[in-house]
């Protein structure tokens, strides 16, 4: 009776242990998720030297979806995922703060509602009209309904949607970052050895935003945030993030609108990329973004 009685004591203890061990941590990507499970949207985050960077992974197999939202105004990140109850959410392509249009493409369930070229701020800018071609056909995130399926890509604005395939949504960003097209799509200009533009600031650290997909074709977001005691010397290169994110297994990633507007949102959370010269966190309202809902939510919103 002893014996038995003591077993039992051990058998808890070790149960206990385990749920030590494991509770208040996200899962991994690796991790084995039952096939009688829903998998759920994994959160990590990753210090680095110079940065924190936070990331949710939208698995293949889950059922949510990630899809645009545009605003008529500027607004707040955490704003657009209350709006759309969004688990998670992140900013999205270019605007211009000054009118508060999108230099960015935004697709809808299939209705175009932002154009660069009603945007007469950037198409009347004799200093940026060598690069316009450039501009309209930058890359961006697009999902296509294939038949009974669902299927994400990032290309190339003049890219044809694939035999079989309705385009339902896509956001514009730029550039690729894998492969890193920052001078085939105009943000990186470079004549004689010296560089004439460089909108993005390329090779600097800074706060970025951007979302990829791996190998398995999950979807993950990526923001990179800036360290308060290191607001100027802190952040990622264009180059570095891409670097990152190929180490997390994406095989094509798109580079968001960075700096200011870079944020997440998880689950009524919110994390903030930019700080100001004082270390403290820059909150600046957007254009558009990228949400993360159910899938049967998105099939019966209507369009925008």
């Amino acid at each position: 009776m002893k014996k038995i009685f003591g077993l039992s004591l051990i058998l808890i203890t070790l149960g206990a242990l385990l749920i030590f061990r494991t509770e208040g941590k996200p899962p991994k990507a690796t991790s084995t998720i039952p096939q009688t499970l829903k998998p759920e949207i994994q959160y990590n985050s990753y210090s680095l030297e110079q940065s924190i960077v936070h990331t949710l992974l939208i698995p293949a197999s889950s059922h949510f979806s990630v899809t645009p939202a545009l605003s008529p105004k500027l607004d707040t990140l955490e704003s657009f995922a209350q709006k759309h109850q969004a688990i998670g959410a992140i900013n999205g392509g270019f605007f211009d703060p000054e009118n508060g249009k999108s230099t960015s493409i935004v697709i809808v369930q299939g209705q175009q509602v932002a154009d660069p070229r009603e945007n007469e701020r950037l198409m009347n800018n004799s200093n940026l009209a060598p690069y316009l071609p450039k501009i309209l056909n930058r890359s961006e995130f697009r999902r296509y309904r294939c038949g009974g399926s669902i299927r994400y890509d990032i290309t190339l604005h003049v890219t044809p949607t694939p035999t079989g395939c309705q385009l339902v949504e896509a956001l514009g960003g730029g550039p690729s970052l894998l492969p890193l097209t920052s001078v085939e799509e105009g943000f990186l200009d470079i004549a004689n050895g010296q560089v004439i533009r460089d909108a993005l600031g390329n090779n600097q650290p800074n706060a970025r935003s951007a979302v990829g997909i791996t190998r398995d074709r999950s979807i993950i977001f990526v923001m990179v945030a800036q360290k308060p005691e290191s607001p100027t010397k802190s952040g990622l290169s264009l180059q570095a993030l891409a670097d990152f994110m190929k180490t997390l297994g994406v095989e094509k990633a798109l580079n968001l609108d960075g700096g200011s507007s870079s944020a997440l949102y998880y689950n009524g959370k919110m994390f903030y990329g930019k700080v100001d010269k004082k270390g403290k966190q820059v909150k600046r309202p957007v254009k558009s973004v990228l949400l993360i809902q159910p899938l049967a939510k998105v099939k019966n919103s209507p369009p925008s």
